[in-house]
């Protein structure tokens, strides 16, 4: 168990990082200097420490206690990683409103309610199929958040007088650049999980694969996500029509696995 301290300065830190950067772009100031060098330790410091509560929370001596609120902070730890790491070398900083105070709040979720559902772990391509799908999911949570700041910046240009939080955002064409960047990526990393979840269940799991919800809905969100990138590439999606096949793709992700794993744990009671 982790000092609850651990878990109440994590959460601070992480509002108190997305809330400066809140209140810099809602005065339509960019988010540069001191400013940013604060914003990024602040919201490194959260990290350490949610890290280290995922560590002692999550790992068990037969495996890893994938519980449904266990899950989701971990996806979000590493949804807030890659968007402190990606921030350092693309404009990406203003999605921190969204990220951080979200992240903050698995924190205190998987603190409430720790939950206990054992994975065990018996072979290293197991490790890596989840580590790559972990990966895969929290690019295209990444890339839905872009489409949901892509979303509002459409609107607030709509306006004659747009608020200081869109005039500090990059210009849409960029923004619609990262976030196809994003998906393409997640794509590839969706693709591998579920052609080696697929074809090597039985080696991965040790058990013959079966079709429920959860690769049902996984392989429709490929589907979805496929059409998207060739309906971007050769049809020249862009734009709203974008940003609804992003965010239908995420939201059958999140169904396939956090919506399995709320039935199964919460509505059906199963630990295991």
């Amino acid at each position: 168990m982790t000092n609850p301290l651990m878990n109440f300065l994590a959460l601070a830190l992480y509002i108190s990082a997305g809330g400066l950067l809140w209140l810099r772009l809602a005065r339509g100031e960019q988010v540069a200097g001191g400013v940013k060098i604060g914003i990024f330790s602040l919201s490194l410091g959260a990290l350490i420490l949610h890290a280290a509560i995922l560590y002692n929370r999550l790992q068990q001596d037969d495996g890893l206690n994938l519980s449904l609120t266990g899950a989701f902070s971990l996806v979000a730890w590493v949804v807030a990683f890659l968007y402190l790491a990606t921030a350092l070398y693309r404009p990406i900083d203003k999605l921190g409103i969204i990220i951080l105070p979200l992240t903050g709040l698995t924190v205190l979720i998987q603190w409430l309610w720790p939950g206990q559902t054992l994975l065990p772990l018996t072979s290293q391509p197991q490790v890596i199929h989840i580590a790559v799908a972990i990966l895969a999911y929290s690019l295209l949570c990444l890339a839905a958040v872009q489409s949901l700041m892509l979303l509002l910046q459409e609107r607030g240009l709509r306006q004659k007088h747009p608020g200081g939080f869109i005039r500090a955002l990059p210009p849409m064409q960029t923004m619609e650049h990262l976030m196809f960047q994003m998906i393409g990526f997640g794509f590839l990393l969706l693709t591998f999980t579920l052609v080696s979840g697929i074809f090597f269940s039985e080696a991965l799991f040790g058990q013959p694969l079966k079709f429920t919800h959860h690769i049902t809905l996984s392989v429709l969100a490929w589907v979805v996500y496929a059409i998207l990138l060739i309906g971007h590439w050769w049809l020249g999606w862009r734009g709203r029509t974008a940003i609804r096949w992003t965010l239908s793709g995420f939201t059958l992700l999140v169904l396939a696995y956090f919506g399995s794993k709320f039935v199964l744990e919460v509505m059906l009671g199963r630990t295991v």
